[in-house]
């Protein structure tokens, strides 16, 4: 990959990449998704059918990164979510943290497979995370807290800016969202999100499939271009910043 905005660059490897998708600050959430050129999130349910070797490379870089990965729960079953996996290409990256960041989940049942993977495998440097309301089963709260840390945040709904306060209070500032579309439209709603990473895959995948965006309708919000990265066979790799964070690099 290499750099073609703002300035057209050399071959980018894994450190470069690093650097070119490295945090403005300690306190940001960044939302990763990748859609196809008509825009489409999924191909045949699921993300991977967009995808390419230097996208998932960059979705292995953000993941480094981040302090959390944030995600529906929805998404997590849809995608099969596994604890992320160690990158000791970048160990140096994560100097005074744990291996890897901890994937936190947001549900307001709590309708969660507790045998997965992304709990039985989990380490425990890496304890999964589950942040849902008070509406949720007292019963259920219980039993997933046997197998992860559960943050209680709203009453009949997960109040999101309650939980990303709570994930900032226990030192996971920088947030990676992975989705999926109704998480990222919740949030940019609420005003949290600061950036957005898009891999755009050469792909028409035609009508019917979701946008990386649903639920109720919202005000339409600038962003501002921060960088492109052009990829092997047509994949281009962008970052906005929300208009609000567009100054504050």
């Amino acid at each position: 990959m290499r750099m073609i905005f703002p300035s057209a660059g050399d071959e980018l490897d894994l450190l470069g990449l690093a650097g070119a998708y490295a945090y403005p600050r300690e306190a940001w959430l960044r939302a990763n998704f990748v859609s196809s050129a008509d825009g489409a999130a999924y191909v045949d349910g699921r993300s991977g059918g967009l995808s390419s070797p230097d996208d998932m490379r960059i979705f292995g870089v953000l993941r480094v990164l981040a302090d959390v990965v944030l995600v529906g729960a929805g998404t997590a079953r849809a995608e099969e979510y596994k604890p992320a996996r160690p990158r000791p290409s970048l160990a140096s990256l994560r100097e005074g943290r744990q291996e890897t960041a901890p994937i936190a989940l947001v549900t307001r049942t709590l309708g969660l497979n507790l045998a997965s993977p992304l709990f039985a495998e989990a380490p425990s440097s890496a304890r999964p995370i589950v942040i849902t309301c008070a509406a949720s089963d007292a019963g259920l709260r219980a039993e997933t807290a046997k197998v992860a840390d559960v943050i209680v945040a709203g009453d009949e709904t997960v109040d999101l800016a309650a939980a990303v306060g709570e994930l900032r209070g226990r030192g996971l500032g920088r947030v990676l969202c992975e989705g999926g579309p109704h998480l990222f439209a919740d949030l940019a709603a609420a005003g949290l999100v600061d950036e957005l990473c898009l891999s755009l895959s050469p792909i028409l995948a035609g009508p019917g499939a979701s946008r990386i965006v649903a639920g109720q309708q919202q005000p339409a919000r600038p962003l501002e271009l921060r960088h492109v990265l052009a990829g092997d066979g047509g994949f281009l790799f962008a970052s906005y910043a929300a208009e609000n964070q567009a100054t504050d690099q």
